[in-house]
């Protein structure tokens, strides 16, 4: 089944995002060579927002295999949705942390954490309701 537009949206996002999640933790590991506590914080984001990455290149995969229509490809979407959500609300909350301290609005990194949970849970609808 060819990719279309939305999904070619979707990897681009995804690579770019983890293309980001390298390059933190290059950041990390130099420029922040003096702060451990810094480092500890780049090196969670970037290891959630590679697996998110990951998890967004998969969902493009299990669209073109469930569909896209029905329940099961809504669930899909949000599921992506939920990993963006998730990308920028947790990981971006710990890398503001590790440069410029904490951010104005509290709660963000555990919004994001839920984001990522009910993320992985719309995945499990998606496969309970994929057809076929």
């Amino acid at each position: 089944m060819p990719v279309g537009v939305i999904d070619r949206i979707w990897i681009v996002f995804a690579a770019l995002n983890g293309a980001i999640a390298v390059g933190t933790g290059a950041y990390a590991s130099h420029a922040l060579a003096a702060q451990p506590q810094a480092q500890e914080w780049f090196r969670i984001a970037g290891q959630y927002q590679m697996a998110h990455a990951l998890a967004l290149v998969l969902l493009v995969v299990l669209g073109s295999r469930i569909g896209s229509g029905g329940m099961g490809g809504l669930a899909l979407r949000i599921a992506g949705w939920l990993f963006v959500a998730g990308i920028l609300l947790f990981c971006g909350t710990l890398y503001a942390l590790g440069t410029v301290g904490p951010l104005p609005v509290p709660m963000t990194a555990p919004a994001g954490g839920w984001s990522f949970m009910l993320g992985w849970l719309a995945l499990a609808v998606a496969a309970l309701r994929a057809r076929g």
